[in-house]
């Protein structure tokens, strides 16, 4: 099969989508790296119908730190500007995932906790729960942490003071 060739089924154009994002990314984030003079291996994947790029380092991830900031701001405002540069290659939005120096994974570990947590005290108490705001990234990993524990929950408030509010079944 050739390139452009329109006859792969449709989840395959989406994985092909994914893969290019990916791979823009990739190389915008090294041009990064190089100009900060920063040591960091590019990782790519795709999960969860979007593409996720990870920055990691086998030295010291002081230095990549430096490119998470102060309760990921940074990482934030990167992926913001990773989705433009792909956007501006493909003329598409993009909803990346950015990851640096494993900072994500490790908070939608703390966030799955404590959205198990909070679903675990409405099961008993039976009110509702509000949590602290959060980013949008936040609140997903909340929110299916919710789901999972088989009740709902809403987004509620205006950025940047939007939460989430653990509802009773």
């Amino acid at each position: 099969m050739t390139e452009g060739t329109t006859s792969a089924p449709e989840g395959g154009d989406t994985l092909t989508r994914l893969e290019q994002e990916g791979e823009i990314a990739a190389d915008y984030l090294e041009g990064l790296l190089d100009i900060a003079d920063l040591d960091g291996d590019i990782d790519m994947d795709v999960e969860a119908d979007r593409a996720a790029v990870s920055i990691v380092s086998d030295a010291s991830s002081r230095d990549l730190q430096k490119l998470v900031g102060r309760d990921g701001e940074v990482l934030e405002a990167l992926q913001e500007l990773t989705r433009l540069a792909v956007h501006r290659e493909t003329g598409d939005r993009s909803r990346l995932m950015l990851d640096i120096a494993g900072y994500r994974a490790k908070k939608r570990a703390e966030l799955t906790e404590q959205g198990a947590k909070a679903a675990s005290e409405v099961k008993n108490s039976g009110e509702p729960v509000k949590m602290q705001p959060m980013t949008p990234f936040e609140r997903k990993v909340v929110h299916d942490a919710v789901k999972a524990a088989g009740l709902r929950s809403e987004s509620e408030g205006e950025e940047p003071q939007r939460f989430v509010v653990v509802l009773p079944a």
